[in-house]
């Protein structure tokens, strides 16, 4: 794997600052206001300067909150007693959750993509970096986590940064807006794929094949 970019610690360190920023967010909002970023720095005891590294506007921030709450945990995933327990079984889940998360807020990750976009070619208010919440990061991390016994941490990482590509938003975009799929054929299409992505993996690995 490359050594370039974040180590782990460091990404941990910035989901936890993010989500941080999002928790104290929600608080505000939930008693009835519409904080500025400024306001939620000082909430969540973050310094004005990293928040607005994370979000250069209040729009920015505004625009996100309500993906947060709507989306999928690990414990909300995997916790239930009905939880799948087999790797294919479980990332088709993540990529089904993501998918349905997409499609029900389109308008939200729409703009929301948009924000990203601009940020990472410095056109918008700031010029801190355009990092995101990772969500599907960890969610396939949980996901794949059975595979522990059967593939090397290496694979697997490997095989998470192919199916990184293959959930969320982006792929929606890409099945919607380039393949002109319906969404029922959309959401299909994007099953298919990540299972596919998940036997391969596990063929690959698989001494008698």
């Amino acid at each position: 794997m490359s050594s370039t970019g974040p180590t782990r610690e460091r990404l941990a360190q910035k989901l936890r600052t993010r989500g941080a920023l999002l928790a104290a967010a929600r608080d505000l909002v939930t008693e009835g206001k519409a904080p500025t970023v400024a306001e939620v720095a000082d909430a969540a005891t973050v310094s004005r300067a990293t928040a607005y590294r994370y979000f250069p506007t209040k729009d920015a921030l505004l625009v996100e909150l309500p993906l947060d709450i709507a989306a999928p945990t690990v414990g909300s995933l995997f916790a239930r007693d009905d939880a799948p327990q087999d790797p294919e079984e479980r990332v088709a889940l993540v990529q089904n959750v993501l998918y349905d998360l997409a499609r029900d807020h389109e308008v939200e990750f729409r703009l929301f993509l948009r924000n990203s976009l601009l940020r990472s070619l410095g056109e918008s208010d700031g010029t801190g970096d355009p990092f995101r919440g990772a969500r599907r990061s960890v969610l396939l991390d949980a996901a794949l986590a059975p595979l522990a016994d059967e593939l090397s941490r290496n694979k697997i990482e490997q095989l998470k940064t192919a199916l990184s590509m293959l959930v969320g938003v982006e792929s929606m975009v890409v099945l919607r807006d380039v393949l002109r799929l319906e969404h029922a054929e959309a959401r299909a299409a994007g099953e298919h794929a990540v299972r596919e992505m998940v036997k391969a993996a596990r063929r690959r690995d698989d001494p008698a094949s």
